[in-house]
């Protein structure tokens, strides 16, 4: 898979990850494998381990193997690898537009962004996907005929917290049941990732982009989707979750006519290529509405 950077460097996401996965997921003894790990009992005893005193061990050779500049991030003793995986920024590091009317990122990510046709279908890597399929909700998905869809892939070394897009009020949140394949693109060639993994969604009137969907989609050892808040009011820039250790995958579902997304993400999207953003970063712009 191909990313721009945010100087819109092009580059090719080539690692000893993408060697594994190709192998698990295209070879027979691979493929078996699958079968095992991505039961959600074995996602949740990889976490009992993460989240254990033992696992502190696999810490220093993370942020060494993927680069992590640690000066970004809070100086606190780290109790387990999970409690480092979720470690929080340090305030004023992922500054907000000053623009309400900017939609930004809630997370640091790789993004790309499809147009939801008029049956609510959008199509990633050649894999088709419906917006009804991944809510399993009919009633909803139509609401966002016509708009975005919009994919914030998260990778390890990614800050795995997010927060909210707008001020507004939410919804519950609704948790649907799955099983854990991982995010990166190589598994999209073989499974419905987003209609197949474990994913929690939450609906949210926005004071500048109307009615959004937010999907939070759990990955290959991602025990736990973990939101702060039910139904009730929400503030811009207020944390809304994390996810545990794992890559994992935020889905945004825009109205139609509602937010006008930056012309440099969907030409690279039309190309298969995402670009990788930070939580703050401009995404788009609401469309001004005539009254």
């Amino acid at each position: 898979m191909k990313y721009a950077n945010r100087e819109g460097e092009i580059f090719e996401e080539k690692n000893s990850q993408e060697r594994f996965l190709n192998k698990l997921y295209t070879t027979m003894a691979g493929q078996a494998g699958l079968k095992i790990l991505t039961r959600p009992w074995v996602s949740k005893l990889g976490g009992a381990f993460l989240g254990s005193p033992f696992s502190k061990c696999m810490i220093r050779k993370f942020i060494e193997t993927n680069q992590i500049d640690m000066d970004q991030y809070e100086q606190v003793p780290y109790r387990s690898y999970n409690d480092f995986f979720t470690r929080k920024i340090k305030h004023g590091k992922r500054p907000l537009p000053e623009d309400p009317h900017i939609l930004f990122s809630p997370c640091d990510c790789k993004v790309s962004v499809y147009p939801l046709e008029e049956n609510g279908s959008f199509t990633v890597k050649d894999t088709e996907y419906t917006a009804t399929s991944l809510l399993k909700s009919r009633k909803i998905a139509k609401y966002f005929e016509g708009g975005y869809a919009v994919i914030l892939r998260l990778t390890v070394d990614d800050y795995h917290r997010y927060c909210y897009i707008d001020d507004g009020e939410k919804s519950d949140n609704f948790f649907i049941p799955g099983i854990y394949h991982t995010v990166n693109p190589i598994a999209n060639d073989y499974v419905k990732i987003y209609k197949e993994n474990a994913r929690e969604f939450t609906m949210m009137k926005t004071e500048h982009f109307g009615k959004v969907v937010q999907v939070e989609v759990g990955a290959l050892m991602v025990g736990r989707i973990q939101n702060h808040h039910e139904a009730g009011p929400m503030a811009r820039g207020a944390e809304k979750g994390y996810f545990e250790f794992g890559g994992s995958t935020i889905v945004l579902l825009l109205e139609k006519n509602r937010v006008k997304i930056r012309e440099e993400i969907l030409e690279r999207s039309k190309d298969q290529c995402e670009t990788k953003v930070l939580q703050g970063d401009p995404l788009g712009r609401a469309i001004e509405r005539r009254k």
